[in-house]
């Protein structure tokens, strides 16, 4: 893993997701083979695969607390590009740093990660009425999830998460995005944990390898995802979990 410490010039972003983007990290440890934000490849210089690199902004929160003060309230996305939990945080505490300046100011928020590594600061979060916290969780199937995910937290751990953070009083939902095969279990295991879900599906060309080579192709495919959208969510609408389907 090559980490790199960097001085950057901005850190709250305007966002076509919420109204703005907060990015602590450049790169991901977990790696995953869908993720869209392997295009910040090209931004870099990095000659490394994704997932081997992450360049660390140190200089996020000092630049957070100036923006801040200048920029019309809104609700921040925290993260677009990387995951906020990933395993450096524990270390540079980037994410804990920037939702401080956030949540002082009464800003919204929404966290999303797929890291149980946020319940460090389950204390912080549940002070804020106006944050919410998502995991992403794409399948039941561990060999599924090994097969896209090999670097990431398991699914139970990310499932605990959601729990302790609900029962701590805290919003939260589910992204399953991207739908894999397994995903069709989520609503049993979801129940109590979350208040929304959002589907969406592989959107991407980043898995289509992966997909071919363990033959799934079957499950790389329009009459799949919606299929299996439309079952995932009618199951979620028996236990009175509000789930949205973003195509």
């Amino acid at each position: 893993m090559v980490v790199r410490e960097l001085l950057v010039k901005g850190i709250l972003s305007k966002s076509k997701v919420f109204d703005y983007v907060v990015n602590p990290y450049i790169g991901c440890q977990h790696g995953c083979t869908y993720c869209y934000a392997r295009f910040m490849k090209r931004f870099t210089g990095h000659t490394e695969p994704w997932g081997e690199f992450v360049d660390v902004k140190i200089n996020a929160p000092e630049l957070l607390k100036h923006q801040i003060t200048r920029a019309s309230p809104g609700r921040v996305w925290v993260s677009g590009v990387c995951d906020p939990y990933q395993p450096l945080e524990k270390q540079y505490m980037l994410t804990r740093k920037c939702l401080d300046i956030l949540l002082a100011h009464g800003w919204e928020v929404t966290v999303q990660t797929k890291s149980p590594l946020v319940l460090r600061d389950v204390e912080l979060l549940q002070e804020a009425p106006r944050l919410e916290v998502g995991l992403t969780i794409t399948t039941t199937d561990e060999a599924i999830r090994q097969l896209f995910e090999p670097k990431a937290p398991s699914i139970e751990a990310r499932l605990h998460a959601l729990e302790e953070l609900h029962n701590a009083g805290i919003r939260t939902f589910a992204m399953i995005a991207p739908l894999l095969p397994g995903a069709e279990g989520l609503a049993a295991k979801l129940d109590d944990k979350v208040d929304y879900v959002l589907i969406d599906r592989m959107n991407y060309h980043y898995g289509d390898r992966v997909y071919r080579k363990y033959g799934l192709a079957s499950a790389f495919s329009d009459a799949f995802f919606f299929s299996a959208a439309r079952q995932l969510a009618s199951a979620f609408a028996k236990r009175d979990i509000e789930c949205q389907i973003l195509f």
